[in-house]
C-alpha cells in the first residue's frame, strides 16, 4: 500500500494541492486495504490517516497498517481538526464521490481552499499490479467454471430467473464474495435488451440465450458474456453470431499499448457497420474492471481518448440487438501487455448449439 500512497502523493503537484481527502469506497480500499463502509482517508505529504467510527476501529487497525487510524464521533469535526495545519492552503477532494451536501459540510469544517480533483486515484488504479491481476484471474476462472456448469442446464422450459439463481448459487458455493453485478439471462427477444434482467420467461427452442455475469473474488471482479443457441440455428442466427464474433476478435487484436480507446472501439464498430448493423450496436466496446466491475479507465468507446498502457484491464464486448428478434453479445476480459494483450477469459466462444 505504501507504493500506492506514494503514487498519489506524486500527483499532488500536478493537481496543485497539498493534501487529499479520499471518500470513494473503492479508492479507499485500494489505498488502505480497509473494507469497512465508514471511512475517510486524509493523505498529506507526511501523514496517511484513516478516519473511522467506533464500529470499525479494530478492523481498520488490522486491515490498514500503513495508515494511522483516527476514531471520530463527528467526521467533519475531526477532519477539520486534522486540517488545521493546512488553513488557507489547497486541499483536494474527489469530485466524483462528494455530494453537494457533503461539500457544504466540508467547507464548514475546514478553512482550506477546497480543490476538486477528478479521477486522481482512479488513474493510479488503472494500472493493475501482479497481485491484482492474480485476483482478477481467479474471479475470471470461477466465472468460466460457472459457464461450464450451467451449459447442460440450459433447456426449454427452465426460466431465466431460475438459471440466474443456479449461476449465483454455484459461484457463491465455490468461494465468491458475491456477484459483480446482477446476472443477465436474456432469452429470445429479451436478448435485444443489452441490460435485460432475468424474468419468468421460459427458455425456448430456436432462440439465443445471452448470459452476462461475473463474481467478486477477494474484492476483485470478473465479467463475461456468452450467447448460446437452443436447438438448430437458422442461417440468420449463424450469420449474425459470426459477425459479432469476428468483430470481437478484431477488437481484441487491436488492443495494444499506445492505442486510444476510441481507436480500438472503431475496429469492431466498423466491421458491424459494414455488415449493415451499425445502428444495432449502440454501446461502447469495453470498460475497465478491477475493484469495481465498471471502471472509467480505460474505456473503449467512440469518445474515449484514454491511451492504453500495460497493466490496464478492459472488457471487449461488441453486440448486435434487434428488437422483437433478440441479440448477441460476446465478452472477454483482457489485460494490456507490452506488445498487445492477454485474454483472461477462457470459456469457448465459437457458437454453442445445445440439444433440445
Amino acid at each position: 500500500m505504501k507504493a500506492r500512497i506514494e503514487q498519489v502523493r506524486a500527483r499532488f503537484a500536478e493537481e496543485g494541492i497539498e493534501a487529499l481527502v479520499v471518500t470513494g469506497a473503492a479508492n479507499r480500499r485500494y489505498l488502505s486495504g480497509f473494507t469497512g463502509s465508514a471511512g475517510t482517508l486524509l493523505i498529506t505529504p507526511a501523514e496517511a490517516l484513516l478516519l473511522t467510527d467506533f464500529r470499525y476501529v479494530e478492523q481498520a487497525t488490522m486491515q490498514a497498517p500503513d495508515f494511522q487510524v483516527v476514531r471520530y464521533d463527528d467526521l467533519y469535526k475531526t477532519l477539520g481538526e486534522r486540517l488545521q495545519p493546512f488553513a488557507g492552503r489547497r486541499v483536494g477532494f474527489e469530485a466524483e464521490h462528494v455530494t453537494v451536501a457533503q461539500m457544504e459540510k466540508l467547507r464548514e469544517a475546514a478553512s482550506v481552499e477546497w480543490v476538486p480533483t477528478r479521477m486522481l486515484v482512479e488513474k493510479v488504479r488503472a494500472i493493475k499490479d501482479a497481485s491484482e491481476l492474480a485476483l482478477i484471474q481467479a474471479a475470471v476462472d470461477l466465472a468460466d467454471r460457472c459457464f461450464e456448469h450451467i451449459l447442460p442446464q440450459l433447456k426449454p422450459g427452465v426460466t431465466e430467473r431460475e438459471i440466474a439463481w443456479r449461476m449465483e448459487k454455484f459461484m457463491r458455493e465455490n468461494g465468491a464474495d458475491g456477484l459483480a453485478f446482477q446476472t443477465i439471462v436474456a432469452s429470445g427477444p429479451n436478448g435485444a435488451l443489452p441490460h435485460a434482467r432475468p424474468t419468468d420467461r421460459p427458455l425456448a427452442a430456436g432462440e439465443f440465450v445471452t448470459l452476462d455475469f461475473g463474481c467478486v473474488w477477494k474484492g476483485y471482479c470478473s465479467d463475461i458474456t456468452r450467447t448460446v443457441f437452443l436447438g438448430e440455428p437458422t442461417a440468420k442466427h449463424r450469420e449474425l453470431y459470426e459477425l459479432v464474433l469476428r468483430a470481437q476478435k478484431a477488437g481484441i487484436a487491436a488492443v495494444r499499448p499506445g492505442r486510444s480507446g476510441r481507436e480500438v472501439d472503431a475496429v469492431s464498430r466498423e466491421i458491424i457497420a459494414q455488415a449493415g448493423y451499425g445502428d444495432a450496436f449502440g454501446h461502447g466496446l469495453g470498460h475497465g474492471l478491477g475493484l469495481e466491475v465498471h471502471e472509467e479507465i480505460p474505456r473503449l468507446s467512440t469518445r474515449s481518448e484514454t491511451v492504453l498502457a500495460p497493466g490496464m484491464v478492459t472488457s471487449v464486448e461488441p453486440g448486435v440487438y434487434l428488437p422483437g428478434w433478440g441479440g448477441i453479445r460476446i465478452e472477454d476480459l483482457v489485460v494490456v501487455t507490452e506488445d498487445g494483450c492477454q485474454i483472461l477469459t477462457k470459456s469457448p466462444k465459437e457458437l454453442v448449439c445445445l440439444p433440445v
